[in-house]
């Protein structure tokens, strides 16, 4: 029978070893490309509940690579694509296609054919408009203040 050792922590590495975990635990995660896919224009995405996701498919004429992380629909479009557009609520735009506080890791659930993983971005913005109701930016009036102040 072989010797069994047994090893201490101390007070120190305990501490340490749950902020790691707490840090691994609420570290954003990344959505990756699909192998055989390139990402020239670098990567951002859109997150929507699934219900508003499931209402937006038909109303897109080209989707990209989408996840789920079971209760977000999340969309993969080129970086800067909340340049000058307001997405709207409950929508939610990441840079570098992070996605915060995920439960699990989000899984693909749409890839399209071709070599590039992107959803336009303005057709997405126009069909999440409509499934939330949400006047466009562009398409809103600008009232007498706001031109005064321009």
């Amino acid at each position: 029978m072989g010797v069994v050792t047994t090893r201490t922590m101390d007070l120190d590495s305990l501490v340490r070893f749950s902020r790691q975990r707490q840090i691994l635990r609420t570290a954003p995660l990344r959505l990756t490309v699909p192998d055989g896919m390139t990402a020239p224009l670098g990567c951002d995405a859109v997150a929507v509940p699934e219900a508003c996701g499931r209402a937006m498919v038909a109303r897109l004429p080209r989707m990209g690579c989408v996840y789920t992380d079971g209760d977000r629909w999340w969309w993969i479009v080129p970086s800067d694509s909340d340049v000058a557009l307001e997405w709207p609520a409950p929508a939610r735009y990441t840079t570098g296609a992070l996605v915060p506080d995920a439960r699990r890791a989000p899984g693909l659930i749409h890839r399209p054919d071709g070599s590039v993983p992107y959803t336009p971005p303005i057709p997405l913005y126009l069909a999440l408009c409509r499934v939330t109701g949400t006047t466009p930016a562009w398409s809103r009036s600008i009232g007498a203040g706001a031109a005064d102040a321009a």
